[in-house]
């Protein structure tokens, strides 16, 4: 079916930063590195604007006319352009891979190198041309090691395997008709990496919200602590510093969404951070302990303890911390902490 430059425009202005003008034209490979960059940072949506003609003739070629050309040998040359997409998208897949998946085993001998690879073998897949995805990932295997542990590895890496893969670039075979596959199957393919690029930057997403929930509830809870001789200035600091919770609830319709962004806060907020891990240690408590078995263990172990029933040099110190303990976990289990 004959591509049209109108509708590649349309598509490029209603979607391009998520790759639907070259889910028209049959550019899988630049589909994918628009949908996991959105549109090269949106650098490369803009300069597409120029280049959309130039793909719509690519992909209207006639498939028959390529197939008796003869192969070129001579390899295709990589433009500043390309090898500087190529540097950029492998520093930013190892940047996303330090992000999510530096806690596993071998992640900067094996991991890190690998989703460096990646990056640079998608961006120079684009169009007619691609790469030796084998030795384009042995060079990221071989400069790891060399800067092992360091948080600026991606970027030598990077640049070993961009050198690396324009050293072996060459064109793709043309496609035929009976070569070219459905929407359906390209679709789930897209879907499939895009599934796999993100879901650990998602995971770590919501594990690092729910700690910056955490810091600010506390934050909160010892901002309004420092007022409760004055209950009124309270409230007033209470109803300012939630105010866009409010506005939020007013827009939303406020009643069951309250209630229910209420909740998820309350889902978010369930685990215990780490300062309050090292309270239930110090009161020798469980996770699940309730409020009446914390309040139990402080005081025995604040009667244990006490400097004016223990003689022994670390009494003192021991007392202040179950007592700090004591009030961490008071804050947590108080009634109010989510409204």
């Amino acid at each position: 079916m004959v591509k049209s430059v109108m509708v590649a425009y349309a598509l490029w202005a209603a979607g391009g930063p998520l790759g639907l003008h070259h889910l028209y034209l049959g550019r899988d490979s630049h589909a994918l590195l628009w949908m996991l960059t959105l549109g090269g940072f949106g650098f490369g949506w803009i300069r597409e604007f120029i280049r959309i003609p130039a793909y719509v003739s690519e992909a209207n070629q006639d498939a028959e006319k390529e197939r008796k050309r003869p192969p070129i040998k001579v390899p295709p040359s990589v433009g500043p352009v390309r090898f500087a997409g190529q540097v950029c998208v492998g520093i930013y897949f190892g940047t996303v891979a330090l992000i999510g998946l530096s806690s596993l085993s071998f992640f900067y001998l094996i991991v890190l190198p690998l989703c460096v690879g990646a990056g640079v073998h998608l961006v120079s897949s684009v169009g007619q041309q691609t790469s030796d995805l084998q030795k384009t990932l042995t060079a990221c295997l071989i400069t790891s090691p060399i800067f092992y542990g360091s948080t600026l590895s991606p970027l030598p890496i990077s640049l070993a395997a961009s050198v690396t893969a324009a050293q072996h670039s060459r064109f793709k075979p043309p496609q035929t008709p009976e070569s070219k596959q459905n929407l359906g199957p390209r679709l789930y393919r897209l879907g499939l990496a895009w599934l796999a690029f993100s879901a650990p930057l998602g995971y770590c997403i919501f594990h690092n919200t729910t700690a910056t929930l955490y810091y600010l509830s506390d934050c909160v809870a010892a901002l309004l602590d420092i007022f409760w001789f004055l209950p009124w200035l309270r409230s007033v600091l209470e109803y300012i510093l939630l105010m866009p919770y409010r506005v939020l609830c007013f827009f939303t319709g406020g009643g069951y969404y309250e209630e229910a962004w209420r909740k998820v806060l309350e889902i978010l907020l369930k685990e215990y951070t780490e300062k309050e891990k090292e309270a239930l240690q110090v009161l020798s408590l469980e996770v699940e302990a309730s409020l009446e078995e914390i309040t139990r263990s402080y005081r025995e172990l604040a009667k244990t303890w006490h400097p004016d029933h223990n003689p022994s040099k670390e009494a003192e110190a021991t007392f202040v911390k179950i007592q700090e303990a004591y009030e961490v976990l008071l804050r947590r289990h108080r009634p109010h902490r989510f409204k």
